[in-house]
């Protein structure tokens, strides 16, 4: 076997490396508080809305489950929305009443559900001109996942929206398109979206290549 000071330069750098598993690393780094770390002064998280913030606010929730039908207690997801305008707040800022982005995990605890805090987006204007759907953008890291995955949240009382979004509609298969749909239930007078992300098997969500 060559040892790798015998081979040449270009053949070392060319050459393809595999993708790195997101491990636990993430969580160390990003989801502090899931990975029982303290948390920083200014973190980006999972409450991405202040009270003063306009629109209806929501709250979405979900666990992330395996092709075994196991729920995946280390998974760490981001979210990139509109506001409740249909515009992307792309200017991160703590003291704003609301942020575009926002990250979740599922934990140990409180049945492995990630959460989020936000407010019900708005249509956003689709590259043909058409509008989609209110949605959010959705990337899950997860270990044995090697490269992130990326899907779409859409709101179950949106049906018309739904059913004219250019994007939604491309999806033949309605039984498909359900695992893309979040649904409405109420709890202590708050609004809430469920929406369960499962990786492989029956009922797989739908991922997106963009």
């Amino acid at each position: 076997m060559k040892q790798p000071n015998t081979q040449p330069m270009s053949e070392l750098m060319l050459r393809e490396t595999a993708s790195q598993t997101a491990g636990p690393y993430v969580h160390i780094g990003l989801a502090l508080a899931a990975a029982g770390n303290p948390e920083r002064d200014e973190e980006i998280w999972s409450e991405m809305v202040k009270p003063d913030a306009s629109g209806e606010h929501i709250e979405v929730v979900g666990t992330v489950i395996d092709g075994n039908g196991d729920l995946v207690r280390d998974a760490f997801l981001e979210a990139w929305q509109a506001d409740a305008e249909g515009n992307y707040q792309s200017d991160y800022d703590l003291r704003k009443p609301f942020n575009s982005f926002g990250r979740t995990a599922t934990t140990f605890d409180h049945g492995s559900e990630w959460s989020l805090k936000t407010i019900k987006p708005g249509a956003v204007v689709h590259p043909n001109g058409k509008l989609m759907a209110p949605h959010i953008n959705l990337a899950i890291f997860a270990r044995g996942v090697n490269i992130h995955l990326q899907t779409r949240l859409y709101f179950d009382d949106e049906v018309e929206a739904n059913r004219e979004c250019p994007v939604l509609s491309r999806v033949e298969s309605d039984n498909r398109r359900q695992t893309l749909i979040a649904k409405r239930e109420e709890a202590g007078g708050v609004i809430r979206y469920r929406f369960d992300i499962r990786l492989q098997g029956p009922g797989e969500t739908i991922f997106f290549d963009f």
